[in-house]
This record gives C-alpha cells, structure tokens and sequence, in this order.
C-alpha cells in the first residue's frame, strides 16, 4: 500500500466546475498515472473549508517519474487535462523520498492509511540545523504525538523537487477523527525545551495544511 516515495500534487476547481473536476480527476487523472510502472496507489483529500484537493501517489521510487511513460502523461495531456491545469485557482506539486514512519501502538500500517485526517506539514531546514531537528522529532516529536490517542501514523520525507515553496522536509500526520485531531494530549508535543529552543530560530516557521479523506483508495492495476 505504502511507497517509498511520494508524489503530492495540489489543486484548487473553481466551484462552478468542481463537479466535472472531481470527474477528471477520478476517472483520468489517477488511471493514468496508476497505469505508469512503479505506481503503487493514490488517496485522494479535500481541504474541509475549500475546494483544495490533495491526490497523494504512492510510488516505489521517485525514479519513475522520469520514465518515458510519466513523461508522455506530463508533456501531452489531452485536452480536457490542460484545461483542467491551466484553469486550476491553486497548484502545488512536491515529490519526496520516504525516510521514517513511525505507528501507535496496536495500529496497522493499513489501518493508519484509512485514517479521516491527513495533516501535512512542511519545514525549510538549513543544513547546519539538520541533525538537531533530525533528532528532536524522531526521540522527542513524534513519540508524544503517537501517544495522543487516535493520532496513529507520522511518516516524514525529505522533499526532492517542489513547486512552489522550496520546502525541504515533509511530515505526513494520519488521525482517526475530529476528537482526535482537537485532542489537547497533543501539545504534551510542543511542551519540551528541544521545541522551545528551535521555535525561537528563524527558519522553524512550518507551513501545515489539513485535509479529510476524500474517496477511497486507488490501487495501481499494474503487476
């Protein structure tokens, strides 16, 4: 279910075509880019306030994004997908490499990948920093936030191509529900002198976007 790479591409309808839309995307979009080798899945999600949806592939190496197959799809879109893309009010696109995962006890990955609420968030990091933010939310972030309950999986990547912001660090937050999401358990995550210390640095200014589930996922048909 899981890749070790991600592609995680933004788009925003204007509601008068939000409807034809969520057609495209659902019965173009996503078949063609499962029909690519190395294409594992796609979860589809909708910001709850606005029309901005997240389609999150799954691959097993951002190598296939340089097939001639991916290529062909991202060059010559057919004419029904330039519109939709030359039209769109919003567009961001990041592709990662998967470098730790971490469950709550007693979760599944597969149930993780289920979950309602997908929280994303984004950290420019200088390189001189890496190691400390490396180490404060591996040992001490992401314990605390899996011990929240219904907060069940926290994959992070590093960011290897991005449009637009030049982020290069993504966290990947997956929660059961709305309880959990308004959980005061969590800032038990931001009670520690590690997070103090770096909130007070210039670059620590994260850019976090949440998202509901929106369908259910696409599975690559590919063998």
């Amino acid at each position: 279910m899981r890749g070790a790479s991600v592609l995680f591409s933004i788009l925003s309808p204007d509601p008068d075509w939000e409807d034809d839309f969520n057609h495209w995307y659902e019965n173009h979009q996503i078949p063609v880019r499962l029909g690519c080798e190395g294409f594992v899945s796609a979860q589809r999600y909708r910001d709850p306030d606005r029309p901005v949806y997240l389609g999150l592939f799954e691959i097993d190496t951002l190598d296939r994004l340089e097939s001639e197959a991916y290529q062909k799809i991202r060059s010559q879109p057919n004419a029904q997908s330039a519109w939709m893309l030359s039209n769109t009010l919003e567009y961001e696109r990041y592709t990662a490499n998967e470098i730790s995962t971490a469950l709550a006890d007693g979760i599944t990955e597969e149930a993780a990948m289920e979950a309602s609420i997908l929280r994303a968030i984004f950290f420019s990091v200088p390189d001189e920093r890496e190691a400390d933010f490396n180490r404060w939310y591996d040992e001490e972030h992401i314990p605390a936030i899996l011990r929240t309950p219904g907060w069940h999986m926290v994959r992070r990547f590093l960011v290897e191509d991005f449009d637009p912001s030049p982020w290069s660090h993504m966290t990947l937050q997956y929660v059961a529900d709305e309880d959990a999401r308004h959980s005061t358990q969590r800032d038990d995550a931001r009670d520690s002198d590690t997070y103090r210390s770096l909130s007070e640095e210039p670059w620590f200014r994260p850019s976090m976007s949440l998202y509901d589930r929106f369908g259910d996922r696409t599975f690559s048909v590919k063998k």
